[in-house]
């Protein structure tokens, strides 16, 4: 079987070369494009393929229908609306992701963010310290246990919202439960976002939610930058100079916000949630391995469609 590793923002070397002896090992073919400027490129190279793995790569309805031997295709991370999920369906390819293999990366990234928001981004005045202070989790998967973890390290306060999550989980993880969104927000100095972006979710984080928060208190999104609304943000920042938002998914309108707000804003330049080392390594060997997997007895355990 030919497997693709195709990534506009290329894996590490070594993650690379671990991948290729995995799939190499199994008795597979492993070919590889990274930084290719096109869709049309991404296709064409896909076009004999039998697996894909992608890191935040486009697979849609075109990609699938230029390749017609794709059997699977495997996120590189835990997120995977970057792949068309019904097209892949029709197709008859399986879907997977990686999960858990980059939380500790991003885990570490909202850490660091509350602590650089909460020193106002080093300009020399007076900051507060996250130690002792109040870590909403929106959502607890993998990434939220993370970030639990780290902040109570820190001394944090921690307490979280998940429908999908039995709140023995919570507790196992030392984590009190909200009892509502409104609670969350309110209850919260440091607001920590990690939901997907559903039909449910696009846009749910306005002005109204985002106004509950208390005085002084930090937003942080490594999530999906569609669940804020953000002309709704730009005026709960306005309306509140107290508040402060920081994100890893830059909005479409980040240059008014930082043009407006300084420092009371901060977005990376590209999603770096993932990118560090081991997590790059991680999330691109599970995936070869899951493909492996796949091909030698049908294992899908972690399908998504």
């Amino acid at each position: 079987m030919k497997v693709l590793i195709a990534t506009e923002k290329p894996f590490s070397k070594k993650a690379v070369e671990c991948m290729r002896e995995v799939i190499e090992g199994a008795g597979h073919e492993c070919s590889l494009l990274e930084k290719y400027t096109s869709p049309e490129e991404l296709r064409q190279a896909c076009a004999d393929a039998d697996a894909l793995i992608v890191r935040s790569d486009i697979a849609d309805a075109a990609l699938f229908s230029a390749a017609p031997n794709l059997k699977i295709v495997v996120r590189a991370g835990a997120g995977y609306d970057n792949i068309d999920l019904e097209a892949a369906t029709k197709a008859g390819a399986v879907v997977e992701n990686t999960p858990g293999q980059n939380s500790n990366a991003v885990a570490e990234l909202v850490i660091g963010m509350a602590i650089l928001a909460a020193r106002n981004n080093y300009d020399g005045t007076t900051g507060f310290e996250i130690t002792g202070k109040r870590l909403g989790l929106q959502a607890f998967g993998q990434v939220s246990r993370h970030v639990a973890a780290l902040a109570k390290g820190f001394g944090m306060e921690v307490k979280a919202i998940d429908p999908y999550c039995p709140v023995e989980v919570m507790a196992d993880n030392g984590v009190g439960v909200a009892e509502s969104l409104s609670e969350l927000y309110s209850t919260s100095d440091v607001l920590s976002i990690h939901i997907p972006a559903t039909p449910e979710t696009v846009g749910s984080i306005g002005k109204e939610l985002i106004g509950k928060l208390p005085k002084g208190a930090i937003l942080i999104n490594t999530a999906r930058k569609e669940v804020i609304n953000e002309a709704e943000l730009a005026e709960i920042l306005q309306e509140r100079p107290d508040l402060k938002y920081f994100a890893d998914v830059k909005p479409k309108n980040a240059d008014e916000l930082k043009e407006r707000f300084g420092n009371r804003v901060f977005f990376t330049p590209k999603k770096t949630g993932a990118q560090t080392a081991e997590a790059n390594l991680n999330a691109g060997v599970a995936a070869a391995r899951q493909i492996v997997a796949y091909f030698a007895d049908g294992t899908d355990r972690f399908r998504v469609n």
